[in-house]
């Protein structure tokens, strides 16, 4: 579920406990925004690939979906991003991302553009995280049908955003120290340093499979020439 800035739309009333705190930020805005499979598919595998390559940093949060609310006792005030990367903060799960208490603004933010976001991504969101210090701000359409180019880069130079040009349908990421890749059909990232592409689940997955059926076949033939030398 993606949720918009608020925009003073009458919502779904939501239950605030009264013991837990004196202002209480729930998770969801009480709303059910559905997405079509294709925007979580591409959150999803864009954040499964992140994490692992994180994996080993204590102080990376990746995550996506989250509301992040950026007002101390506005609970009105939030956004919740398809994904963010959050550096300096530690890698543990949240309830909720309160930028005053973990003190560290969202590092990079990716947005999928789909036929209901798109505008508030390049014009709302866009301003808002701006106005937060969101270093990096990336915003993706797979499916082609909604902003001028397939993949949009910002970055943040002196308090704004400066449009990053993208070259063969590539551009750099400073703070992942990675190159994102638009190959037409998706969107990977590509680690000059190791000459490879972060691999997805599936494709860590696959290799296991193949691994281990080499590792089979191997005790089969070990087993059958064993066999045949106890007969010898």
């Amino acid at each position: 579920m993606s949720i918009d800035v608020f925009t003073g739309l009458e919502k779904t009333p939501i239950y605030y406990p009264p013991e837990k705190a004196d202002v209480y930020y729930p998770e969801t805005d009480g709303t059910e925004m559905g997405q079509n499979s294709i925007h979580f598919w591409f959150i999803n595998t864009l954040a499964q690939m992140l994490e692992l390559f994180f994996a080993w940093r204590k102080d990376v949060f990746v995550t996506g979906d989250i509301m992040l609310y950026y007002e101390e006792g506005e609970p009105k005030r939030f956004v919740a991003p398809d994904l963010m990367i959050c550096f300096g903060v530690k890698n543990t799960p949240r309830r909720v991302y309160e930028l005053w208490k973990e003190k560290v603004a969202p590092s990079i933010i990716f947005e999928i553009a789909s036929e209901s976001t798109w505008q508030k991504d390049i014009s709302v969101k866009y301003a808002l995280y701006e106005r937060l210090g969101v270093s990096e701000y990336y915003v993706y359409d797979p499916e082609r049908s909604y902003l001028p180019n397939p993949l949009m880069a910002y970055h943040l130079k002196n308090g704004e955003y400066e449009a990053v040009e993208t070259k063969n349908n590539r551009v750099y990421s400073p703070l992942l120290n990675l190159e994102l890749v638009d190959d037409g059909l998706t969107l990977k990232f590509f680690d000059h340093e190791k000459i490879e592409f972060l691999p997805t689940i599936q494709e860590l997955a696959a290799k296991e499979r193949i691994a281990q059926n080499k590792i089979e076949q191997l005790e089969k033939e070990i087993a059958e020439l064993k066999k045949q030398n106890d007969g010898n």
